[in-house]
């Protein structure tokens, strides 16, 4: 297992230290009954529960520090006591310097529909090319090496980390993640580097969690403002009433932006003719003419499937690589096949 000196985690968080400067973390928690001895756990405020009232659990289980809003104070002595005014983020960055290993090329994919299968073609156009990757998600993680059933749309930062450290160990340098607005919203993954992202769409959905349309919206608008380090790729659907809003705020970050979709600039949807069990597709990707069949139904799978051909040139697939890529692949298990 990996131990880092108190110090050493919070270096790249820019902590004021107290005396515990030198005591070794052993692991993370958000969860007291997960921590073991030597953690440091992490007591988030939640929306139903509040994580500070675990403290004393953790402590008990044999956690060392504890991460927690500004404002709390514990009665134990020995433990170091870090407060951040937003303990979700820090949490994300600590677990980003604990474990330290990702894939080198990580994409996550957001949008109401469209995540899980944008995320497991461009899995299978990256290893149409050669490239050893993997997809997580709603899926699990499926990949050449690392297999893992089980909802993983955005997992909390620990576990993320502790999956993504996995299939870096097993050779995995390139992997699409599903990125929730739920995951978004609670500072999930601010911790991976991201070297592109995909806008599919946005549709009433969630509402019960997000109130309205625009924090909606703007959760999921975070992938591209805050995790996307600027002049990254986002790769967005034009179609969507919300493009002008995601563009904005992409160029404000300098980021590169590919559209798709029939009003798309980069992947340039022209025309779709369905077939019994596949369809013809007219597309233009980066102003040239291809007609390609391809073995999936319904419109919106030639929508998700130029969401995941932008993300694939964005991370370094030839034009020619995804052509032949998008004509062998097929749907996402357990959606819409045959």
């Amino acid at each position: 297992g990996v131990t880092l000196k108190l110090s050493e985690l919070l270096v790249s968080a820019g902590t004021q230290m107290n005396s515990f400067a030198d005591i070794d973390i052993k692991g993370l928690a958000a969860d007291s009954r997960r921590v073991k001895p030597g953690y440091l756990f992490a007591a988030l405020p939640g929306i139903t529960i509040d994580g500070r009232t675990f403290i004393p659990d953790a402590i008990e289980h044999g956690a060392v520090a504890v991460l927690s809003p500004e404002g709390t104070s514990i009665s134990a002595k020995n433990i170091a006591l870090i407060t951040d005014e937003n303990p979700r983020l820090r949490l994300a960055q600590l677990a980003a310097e604990f474990y330290a290993r990702q894939p080198e090329t990580a994409v996550a994919v957001t949008g109401t529909n469209g995540k899980t299968s944008v995320a497991y073609f461009l899995h299978q156009i990256w290893r149409s090319a050669g490239y050893q990757s993997a997809a997580m998600g709603t899926l699990g993680i499926i990949s050449q090496t690392v297999e893992e059933t089980g909802n993983l749309t955005t997992p909390d930062p620990v576990s993320l980390h502790q999956k993504l450290a996995n299939l870096y160990d097993h050779g995995v340098n390139y992997v699409a993640m599903e990125a929730s607005s739920h995951g978004l919203d609670q500072f999930r993954i601010d911790g991976v580097k991201l070297s592109a992202a995909g806008f599919t769409n946005l549709s009433r959905d969630h509402l019960d969690y997000h109130g309205s349309m625009s924090t909606y919206l703007s959760a999921k608008l975070r992938l591209f403002t805050d995790v996307l380090a600027p002049r990254a790729t986002a790769v967005v659907n034009a179609d969507i009433a919300e493009s002008k809003d995601v563009i904005a705020a992409c160029e404000a970050r300098s980021h590169k932006i590919f559209t798709f979709g029939y009003l798309g600039e980069t992947l340039k949807l022209i025309s779709i003719k369905a077939l019994s069990d596949s369809q013809e597709i007219n597309i233009e990707l980066q102003g040239r003419r291809h007609t390609l069949t391809i073995p999936l139904v319904g419109n919106f799978q030639a929508m998700n499937l130029l969401c995941a051909a932008g993300l694939a040139l964005a991370t370094g697939v030839t034009m020619k690589q995804v052509t032949e890529a998008l004509k062998q692949v097929h749907g996402a298990p357990g959606r819409l096949e045959h």
